[in-house]
């Protein structure tokens, strides 16, 4: 595309994160930014009292009336302060405490985003749960697990009629339940001295939040987020981004509060830099995303962020609608992912439409982080024309990479890392190294083992390599985004198969819409599996299959064979997050009998396979 490749880049202020380097005799490497560290605030709160006072009309928070005729709702700077400290009162009255938190069953709204900040504000931990355990689970058992842990004080759902089969399950029947009406009410709680008492008590290192995570491992635990670590990432990600002090970032944002990309890192530097976040209903699913494109016709974000799977979805949208991209390009400044690597395809389609709509380029900034570091740790606010490139340390981190067998495993220390897990000391043990590094369980690897200040690659989840039945390990990471970009648009993604076997083989999930246009003959209303089993389709993804085996390096990169499912990966069997990352282990134990033929022999024909004669259609 040489007109994207000569059209200017959009001017937008970015952070200087040229590292020192320690190298030490055992490979292992140490880096840091050059730039220090600046202040922070002790408490988030802090920030919201100086924008209620600076910028008092300026909304905070914007919502869809119920009605979709009805203007949008807003909560001003002014009156969350107002409320924060009504609520904050409220909840001196109740059961909570620093060992007895406040949980939020139910997703993003005003009364969730009011509660929490109230909480933070009087030194109470809040603890957000994904409503898909209360909602989308029948056995309840991850619920169940994380209030046994929590013992909370107080809990809050929006509406109670949804949640009461997953209350009457997993809460003793003297929990406190709270619902919007009710916090209507606790909002008329005239605040005293104690409020700002309590405010000024609280520690750096207390614990501000709880946030469960599950990881690969299936069992939430939860990630003990400290006052300190939210505050100290917010003045990273500044540093970092310096566009965000400019002028006030405005979101339209769907990232699920009770994950650390949407609840710390988004929220976060909407109030750390003054901004307006435009609450999104839509998700990056299908049938789902036409509410995110309402929302982006109606208000046109100055700083885009969004999972891989959500950027997929906008390029599609996009593409079909110019009218639309030229009004989205027009404002946003960033456009910035994370969770999971973007396909280059969809990078390149990004720019050409950027370049389409409004003559210039956008930088795609990423990075690498986790719940446990708050999250931002390393990112890349440059441009780069490798998808998987992660960046470098940002301001205040130290990044070591340490050789675990075959890879370099990150690990970071900064004032933005976890000091550990909620009740759950026999996790803390194995999370951090002898010398207080937390280990990621990431790989990195350097752009360029000559020049370190050219930022780090995601080099894969070490957990999720395997060694085939020859000793070859196989790199998950790196193949699965390889055959993505390879197999597009046709495939969501791939699971990774091959552990002990002679040959590497994948489970494709694929993109139904995308298949479906390969089927002239089918008719639209025709099944998932119908299409996916079409003669059209198979076809294309062997020829697919073949191409990629034709380029393999060897036998760790050659896949041989694949199962397209007719499943789509489960949320409540923990195969996929609310952002659309895929979980490898838990994705191979629930479809054992799919993993089982792709290896079986003769190949059945569900399989479709590169040789000839195997079995494959």
């Amino acid at each position: 595309m040489p007109a994207v490749a000569n059209s200017p880049w959009r001017h937008v202020s970015l952070g200087d994160l040229a590292p020192v380097v320690e190298v030490r005799s055992d490979g292992t490497r140490i880096l840091r930014a050059r730039q220090p560290l600046g202040p922070y605030p002790r408490v988030l709160t802090e920030r919201l009292m100086h924008w209620a006072d600076a910028a008092p009309h300026r909304t905070l928070l914007s919502w869809a009336s119920q009605g979709s005729e009805s203007p949008r709702q807003v909560l001003t700077y002014a009156g969350a302060r107002d409320a924060v400290r009504r609520l904050g009162q409220a909840l001196l009255g109740r059961g909570v405490s620093a060992d007895r938190p406040l949980t939020i069953l139910s997703g993003n709204d005003v009364h969730h985003l009011l509660l929490s900040l109230a909480a933070q504000h009087i030194g109470v931990p809040v603890a957000p749960i994904s409503p898909a355990y209360s909602l989308a689970s029948r056995e309840f058992s991850a619920l169940k697990h994380v209030i046994a842990s929590l013992s909370p004080g107080l809990v809050f759902v929006a509406r109670r009629e949804a949640f009461e089969p997953a209350i009457a399950a997993a809460l003793a029947p003297d929990t406190e339940i709270i619902t919007a009406s009710d916090v209507d009410q606790l909002m008329s709680t005239a605040p005293t001295g104690d409020v700002e008492r309590r405010h000024a008590a609280i520690a750096p290192d207390s614990v501000a939040k709880i946030l469960f995570t599950s990881g690969s491992t299936g069992t939430p635990k939860g990630v003990i987020n400290t006052h300190r670590m939210i505050c100290s990432n917010q003045q990273m990600i500044l540093q970092t981004l310096p566009f965000l002090g400019e002028a006030p970032p405005v979101l339209v944002d769907w990232l699920p509060w009770h994950h650390t990309f949407g609840g710390n890192h988004n929220i976060g530097l909407v109030i750390y830099n003054g901004g307006s976040l435009y609450i999104d209903e839509g998700r990056p699913l299908p049938g789902q995303f036409e509410a995110s494109v309402r929302n982006l016709r109606e208000i046109a974000p100055s700083f885009y962020l969004n999972v891989p799977k959500g950027y997929e979805e906008l390029v599609r949208v996009l593409r079909a609608d110019p009218a639309l991209a030229r009004q989205f390009f027009a404002r946003v400044r960033v456009l910035f992912y994370a969770a999971a690597s973007l396909s280059q395809h969809v990078s390149d389609e990004l720019q050409a439409l950027a370049v389409a709509a409004c003559g210039e380029r956008l930088v795609l900034v990423t990075g690498l982080g986790s719940t446990e570091t708050a999250p931002m740790a390393v990112c890349r606010p440059w441009p780069s024309d490798l998808a998987s490139a992660v960046g470098l340390p940002v301001p205040g981190v130290e990044a070591k990479l340490a050789p675990v067998g075959q890879k370099l495993e990150l690990r970071i220390r900064g004032a933005n890392v976890t000091p550990g897990y909620w009740r759950q000391d026999d996790l803390n043990r194995a999370a951090f190294d002898d010398e207080g590094f937390y280990c990621m369980g990431d790989a990195v690897r350097p752009v360029d083992d000559r020049d370190l200040t050219k930022g780090l690659v995601f080099d894969g989840r070490i957990k999720e390599d395997f060694k085939l039945s020859t000793g070859t390990w196989v790199s998950v990471g790196p193949l699965r985004a390889r055959i993505v970009q390879h197999f597009a648009p046709l495939l969501r993604d791939a699971v990774i198969t091959g552990e002990n076997q002679d040959e590497v083989g994948m489970l494709v999930v694929p993109d139904v819409e995308a298949c479906r246009r390969l089927c002239g003959s089918l008719a639209a209303s025709s099944s998932a599996a119908d299409v996916i089993g079409h003669h059209d389709v198979r076809s294309r993804l062997r020829q697919l299959l073949v191409e990629f085996a034709q380029q393999a390096t060897g036998s760790a990169s050659r896949v041989t064979r694949a199962i397209v499912i007719d499943e789509p990966p489960s949320l409540d069997a923990g195969e996929i997050t609310d952002k659309g990352t895929i979980n490898q282990r838990a994705m191979i134990a629930r479809r054992r009998a799919a993993v089982d033929a792709l290896y079986a022999s003769p190949l059945p024909p569900s399989v479709i396979a590169v040789a000839q004669g195997n079995g494959s259609q």
